[in-house]
């Protein structure tokens, strides 16, 4: 049984503001600058300030920066990778307030290199212009947190790091009140406490530690949408899990988080080919290895299928040395480091967990279906991506939806917290020994490749997960992982055809006529609901 409430030791010590920001990627960052200008801010993060998912971001962030783009051909390329289930609305605000958000993102003191005094574009897989901003070549996450940690340390917001949120508080009418969390190891205060608040804003990015590889962090176990989730709100097409298909195949064995091989390393030319040296994307899409993530991960998986291998291969061995050094410094660093030099070598690739297209279900200004509760960044599902992320829109979508958060907290804040409660009896914690388990069960069954059957076994294997488990951050990132990873089996097993990043090879075919819609998924006191409703256009 998945628990509405995570078993803690009562809080024991508490602290008031006016806005607790979760999170500390581009999407915390930029809502708690924002909302400084509307009352008091709290961020909290679970490692250090600047170790959120976005440090790790290689590619870069898209907008229609260059005079010969504009916003109505990035809406173009990202309806056509999110397969017919993007919010045209939600895309609409994403492109049209991109391009200045990120001159705002540039005046907080973002360096995005540059070429002959104009910032440097670039091209990646589903862009049909060079519209990319990068930093440092392959750093631009870690340039984009610089910045962000840099112009928050100048403000008076409140930070609390290694804290692990619990749950949600709420008042009376069940309205947000604030959270709990633990504060762990260097933190202080130590221990379970409460932030008692006016408004909560999730910004905890991904889930990608469900599965045994991934390129996500240690800490990205899915915090903020089992938070959601035991708090009543509901969260939206969790089946979309998108695979990133090159990331460096380090052997069969490898688990936990695998170095990424930027899809930019594509973009400026690199291609793919099998054991054998063919192009085998070509031929299968008009972009060949600059299709969208989801059909670049299906061709590799199915050469892998014809050919038996355990990976294939990314060739940009005609690069040079000076264009891996100056452009992919990170890369080349990461492939040398595990023995392959990309100057001289073949880099073996495989598709791993990336990015999730669903999450917390929101507004065009982050509110969720809990009043007080606001969710922007990965955690967050606006819209925008429909089945599949379009390349770099991610850091895109936190920058924008995270100021239109602020907008939205401005006019809505109320003048007081309510009194803040707990709901609900705790539920037993699951044995931290499982997290490995429910790795291994997400991979085997709902990973890139799916079916009835396999699904059907996650199901029952995760639902057979032995209890146990004691208060502590083991059990509750584990209990966090179950919540998550039976949420996503229910709707994986529930969309019967294949689209975008979800890919069911029983129904290898997408429906349009029965699966042009979103579902929905809410934990009741019997357990996950999954709802399905038609899209609606807007």
């Amino acid at each position: 049984m998945i628990p509405r409430r995570l078993a803690a030791p009562a809080p024991g010590w508490d602290v008031e503001t006016d806005i607790v920001v979760v999170g500390s990627g581009i999407a915390g960052l930029v809502a708690a600058l924002r909302c400084r200008e509307h009352g008091r801010v709290l961020l909290v993060t679970k490692a250090l300030l600047d170790a959120g998912s976005t440090r790790w971001a290689q590619g870069g962030i898209a907008a229609a920066l260059d005079p010969a783009d504009s916003p109505a051909e990035h809406l173009d390329d990202t309806l056509v990778a999110g397969v017919g289930l993007c919010d045209t609305a939600a895309v609409r605000t994403l492109v049209t307030e991109g391009p200045d958000a990120v001159r705002r993102l540039i005046a907080l003191g973002t360096r995005f290199d540059e070429e002959d005094g104009e910032i440097a574009l670039t091209r990646e897989g589903g862009h049909h212009r060079r519209r990319i901003a990068h930093a440092g070549g392959d750093a631009t996450g870690a340039e984009i947190s610089r910045a962000l940690v840099a112009a928050l340390k100048q403000t008076d917001v409140q930070v609390i790091e290694h804290a692990l949120v619990l749950d949600l508080l709420t008042d009376p009418d069940g309205r947000a009140a604030g959270v709990t969390l633990h504060v762990m190891g260097e933190g202080q205060p130590n221990g379970v406490g409460a932030v008692r608040a006016r408004a909560v804003v999730l910004a905890t990015g991904g889930l990608g530690q469900v599965f045994s590889a991934t390129t996500n962090p240690e800490v990205s176990t899915g915090d903020g949408v089992a938070l959601a989730l035991r708090a009543g709100a509901e969260v939206r097409d969790l089946e979309f899990v998108q695979f990133h298909p090159t990331v460096l195949w380090l052997g069969p064995d490898a688990r936990g988080r695998q170095p990424l091989v930027s899809e930019a390393v594509r973009g400026e030319g690199a291609f793919l080919v099998d054991g054998d040296g063919t192009r085998f994307m070509v031929g299968r899409h008009e972009l060949a290895e600059l299709a969208p993530r989801d059909i670049v991960a299906k061709g590799i998986m199915a050469r892998m299928r014809e050919t038996g291998a355990d990976c294939v291969y990314l060739d940009g061995r005609h690069f040079g040395a000076a264009m891996w050094e100056r452009r992919f410094p990170t890369i080349l660093a990461a492939c040398r480091h595990h023995g392959i030099d990309p100057v001289t070598d073949l880099v073996p690739v495989v598709p791993a967990a990336h990015y999730a297209s669903g999450g917390v279900r929101t507004d065009l200004h982050g509110r969720t279906t809990v009043p007080g509760l606001y969710a922007c960044g990965e955690v967050a599902c606006t819209g925008v991506h429909g089945a599949n992320r379009l390349a770099s829109n991610s850091l895109l979508e936190g920058l924008v939806f995270a100021e239109r958060i602020a907008a939205a907290v401005a006019a809505e804040i109320p003048d007081r917290p309510g009194g803040p409660a707990l709901g609900d009896v705790p539920g037993p914690l699951p044995s931290p020994e499982a997290r490995a388990d429910i790795q291994r069960v997400m991979s085997a069954h709902a990973g890139v490749l799916r079916d009835a059957d396999g699904l059907a076994a996650a199901e029952r294997a995760l639902a057979a997960l032995p209890g146990g488990g004691e208060p502590g951050v083991p059990a509750w990132e584990t209990a966090n992982l179950l919540t998550v990873a039976a949420a996503i089996v229910a709707a994986a097993r529930r969309r019967t055809e294949t689209r975008g990043s979800h890919w069911r090879e029983d129904h290898p075919e997408r429906d349009d006529a029965a699966w042009r819609g979103h579902l929905t998924t809410r934990l009741t006191d019997a357990g996950l609901a999954t709802a399905y409703a038609p899209l609606e256009d807007r």
